[in-house]
């Protein structure tokens, strides 16, 4: 080759180059048009959120009817000033903030229409309850009791329960719901006594001379009453203790079915149990490479064994952790995936999780504080061996990011920077954007040997499982114990942990569709992915800074305004990021 056609194929190359840079600079950026701090509803979100917050400090009580028909009035003035805003002018952006408000108002709404509802049906188990909140009211300005008159109040409070909780108690029918809201009532109620009590004993004489002991014997009969209400509904539940010691509550397919359109899900439960055995036939397939390639054959249950028994001794799961992390963050940084802002990799920082935190969460947690789920001195041995071999290296390899950057620190760390005003909060996005991370390592080659493949597929099957176990839970069709059997065989875990596993879903406040978030999101995080990214319509980066930059929200909607779709007034959820066919 002479010369001047080295010269000329170095030119070319060189154009080449340029022409590649310049075509990924050119590549739009879907958030140029979108103010990143503001949107047209903005200003109503502020101001609705700093209102409910001062009206949520000032009417405490949980059950009264002057807290429900205040929130009442709140949420319907708000809907009616969102009404007013010209919707037919706004970007993508500030529709999506639009149609999500109304959305939470509605949905806030409907819970207080219920509230009221069934407030009226348990009226008359508690009618000493308008005495006590007129007496809480007085008490949030500081007005002067009469003492006496609610001494008598107080003394009757006993002999009208002791009245009225046999009727209660002979009726077989009385329907969960409202047994529940009558524990919520009963509790508001004994609170509502305290707040008074506390505020006036000792700085009143006349209320320190009548009340005392009046209020001794009616906070006493509350917590009863409370406890026989828990009973009851316990009892009720169409999910019963089989043993397990685990008692929530089943909501039911109906209401599943509408909790999942909130969520912006187009999918049925069945078809979402579909989709989980569906993923785990690919677990199981790759689960028996990884087997193979140990010298396992196909027992996989063997080589995860091995995998479990990798546990570092007590003492030491901090530092593992640390390395762990440190080898995530710079697969990132190696692969360009995010951006991490150095304060975001500087300030996240470790704790060691309780005995007691540790039988709900056997596993870690994380934010901008990891909680560390490991044995401590006053466990039985068999409990501080399945804590250990369930946290091992390999298992832990898949969820530290899950849990850091760049999941669920990283994710609060830019909440906190981009679009504050919003809070549509969803654990679709949340666990759902955590999850996807694990998938995408997964895909860019993060694990390291068939023993990390194991201990990130343990997960992937333990997702699966949440699924499949949650949703049949709460259809009525599983008993707790065949939740907890469901893990142990199925997933492999130990049973300590698959107790707390299900300890936590159905009695740890998580709201009904919380486990099926994490791989339901995960999902749609890559179906986006591979509209976006895939597709060369942006890099993994951008796509990634992007939805950060965008706060909480269903990913339908994330990917409405990456894709500026023309959304309507009346929209309704369409998405089906998920093909149960092939």
């Amino acid at each position: 080759m002479n010369r001047i056609h080295q010269r000329f194929l170095g030119c070319s190359l060189l154009i080449a180059k340029l022409l590649l840079v310049g075509s990924l600079m050119a590549q739009p950026n879907p958030l140029s048009s979108v103010n990143p701090q503001s949107s047209d509803v903005h200003h109503l979100l502020t101001q609705y959120y700093a209102d409910f917050g001062s009206l949520s400090r000032f009417y405490t009580i949980t059950g009264s009817p002057e807290r429900r028909e205040r929130f009442q009035k709140l949420d319907t003035e708000y809907l009616k000033q969102l009404e007013q805003l010209n919707f037919d002018r706004m970007n993508t952006d500030s529709r999506v903030d639009y149609l999500l408000f109304r959305r939470d108002l509605q949905e806030q709404l409907h819970k207080l229409a219920d509230e009221a509802t069934e407030r009226e049906q348990i009226k008359a188990w508690f009618p000493f309850a308008d005495t006590i909140y007129a007496a809480e009211k007085l008490r949030r300005r500081g007005h002067v009791l009469d003492a006496r008159q609610l001494a008598q109040s107080l003394a009757g409070i006993g002999p009208q329960i002791r009245k009225i909780q046999p009727e209660i108690d002979k009726n077989t029918k009385l329907d969960g719901a409202l047994l529940r809201r009558a524990e919520l009532t009963a509790d508001g109620l004994q609170k509502a006594l305290k707040s008074i009590y506390t505020f006036y004993n000792h700085y009143d004489p006349d209320f320190s001379w009548w009340i005392p002991e009046p209020y001794q014997k009616a906070d006493s009969v509350l917590t009863a009453y409370t406890s026989f209400f828990r009973k009851k509904s316990r009892e009720a539940a169409p999910v019963k203790d089989d043993g397990s010691g685990i008692a929530g509550v089943a909501v039911g397919r109906t209401e599943l079915l509408r909790q999942l359109q909130n969520e912006m899900i187009a999918y049925s439960p069945e078809e979402l149990i579909a989709m989980a055995n569906k993923e785990f036939a690919w677990c199981d397939r790759e689960l028996l490479k990884a087997s193979r390639e140990m010298g396992f054959g196909d027992n996989w249950k063997a080589a995860q064994e091995k995998v479990k028994n990798s546990y570092v001794p007590a003492g030491k799961q901090p530092e593992m952790i640390l390395r762990l992390l440190d080898e995530s963050v710079a697969f990132l940084k190696a692969k360009d995936l995010i951006t991490i802002p150095p304060i975001a990799e500087e300030t996240w920082r470790m704790t060691m999780m309780s005995p007691e935190r540790q039988l709900v969460n056997p596993f870690f947690l994380g934010g901008e504080s990891i909680q560390i789920s490991y044995p401590t001195e006053g466990m039985k041995h068999p409990d501080k061996l399945m804590s250990m071999r369930g946290n091992n290296p390999h298992f832990s390899r898949a969820t530290v990011h899950h849990e850091l950057i760049a999941g669920h620190h990283l994710q609060s760390f830019m909440n906190n920077r981009y679009k504050t005003y919003r809070s549509f909060d969803t654990p679709f996005w949340i666990e759902g954007w955590a999850l996807y991370w694990e998938m995408l390592l997964w895909d860019q080659g993060f694990p390291q040997s068939p023993e990390d493949r194991i201990g990130m597929l343990f997960w992937r099957m333990h997702r699966c499982a949440r699924i499949i176990f949650s949703l049949n839970y709460h259809l009525g069709k599983w008993g707790p114990q065949q939740c907890i059997d469901f893990l142990v065989e199925r997933v492999g875990h130990e049973r300590a942990n698959a107790e707390g596993e299900v300890r936590r879903s159905f009695v740890g406040g998580y709201p009904p569709l919380y486990q099926l978030a994490y791989m339901t999101g995960g999902f749609q995080f890559l179906a986006l992915k591979k509209e976006l990214v895939d597709s060369g319509k942006m890099t993994h980066k951008q796509f990634h800074d992007a939805v950060l930059q965008i706060n909480s929200m269903p990913i339908e909607m994330i990917r409405a305004i990456l894709t500026n779709q023309p959304l309507p007034k009346d929209f309704k959820t369409k998405w089906r990021f998920y093909d149960l066919q092939s």
